[in-house]
């Protein structure tokens, strides 16, 4: 294929593209700011109610530019811009809860602000309620690319359409994937490299749940992975490292994964060891 042949069925796939995508630099531009208007405004003590005001004004506008690359429909945009900022608040009080909740949970948080601009477990919690409410507002693409870019920030995978309850908690976090039919409840702590996965990824299954439900106060250790639609770890569970669940436990349960190490002598081993590095 020629230079001119490809440009010719670039140009045929673009005109016969189905749907409409957000400028993703815009995108990636709001959700920071919404954050920092949200989180770090305080580091700014000159700030005034009016220059807040602003700013809010000009977090609107950018939003109702990105959904009208998505919607092509004024009033569409505007009722939809509506119905999002009139969730902020109640975002916003959430995360300040799961803030709250890392705060206590975690003996390295030396305060609330630190969690809120410094934790990527915090990050992740609050790029994905944002993108949740958009979600839940069927709003198209939009909420994925918000999250697949906490998750290259942060290294945690969030799908939006995961519905997670009050005071959540992610500590450390690099490697935690938490899938589209995942449910949480309130007050649920989670560590690094944990999955809550399906058992299968077949397209069949699309439109059933396919991930765990996880109940309130249950912690879960790291390198846990937790798979299938029908299973569920009742309330006040402790999931030790490196457990791989496929079927549901019951409320009040520790369970945990054994494993054995042997220790001995350097001069103990009949044959050479060869190290890999």
């Amino acid at each position: 294929m020629n230079e001119l042949d490809f440009i010719q069925q670039l140009l045929q796939r673009n005109q016969n593209c189905l749907g409409n995508f957000p400028n993703k630099q815009q995108t990636e531009q709001f959700i920071d700011e919404l954050f920092v208007f949200l989180f770090a405004s305080c580091n700014d003590k000159q700030q005034t109610e009016s220059m807040l005001v602003k700013r809010y004004n000009n977090l609107q506008s950018l939003f109702k530019s990105i959904l009208f690359e998505l919607l092509k429909s004024e009033d569409t945009v505007e009722t939809n811009t509506t119905v999002f900022f009139s969730n902020v608040p109640y975002i916003y009080e959430t995360l300040l809860k799961d803030a709250a909740a890392t705060l206590q949970f975690d003996p390295a948080a030396k305060s609330i602000e630190e969690v809120l601009v410094a934790y990527p477990g915090f990050y992740a919690t609050a790029v994905h309620r944002i993108a949740h409410q958009l979600h839940v507002q069927q709003i198209p693409t939009l909420p994925r690319l918000l999250s697949e870019y906490a998750h290259s920030k942060t290294g945690i995978d969030i799908h939006p359409a995961a519905t997670i309850g009050n005071a959540f908690t992610i500590d450390h976090g690099t490697g935690i994937v938490i899938g589209e039919t995942a449910i949480i409840g309130n007050n649920v702590k989670i560590y690094q490299g944990v999955t809550l996965g399906a058992l299968n990824v077949s397209k069949t299954t699309a439109s059933t749940k396919r991930h765990p439900t996880i109940q309130d106060n249950v912690v879960i250790y790291s390198g846990a992975t937790i798979l299938g639609g029908k299973t569920v770890i009742g309330h006040d569970c402790i999931i030790g490292g490196n457990v791989w669940l496929t079927n549901s436990v019951e409320p009040f349960s520790v369970v945990y994964h054994k494993s054995e190490v042997t220790v001995r002598g350097s001069q103990t081993f009949s044959d050479v060891l060869n190290f890999v590095i």
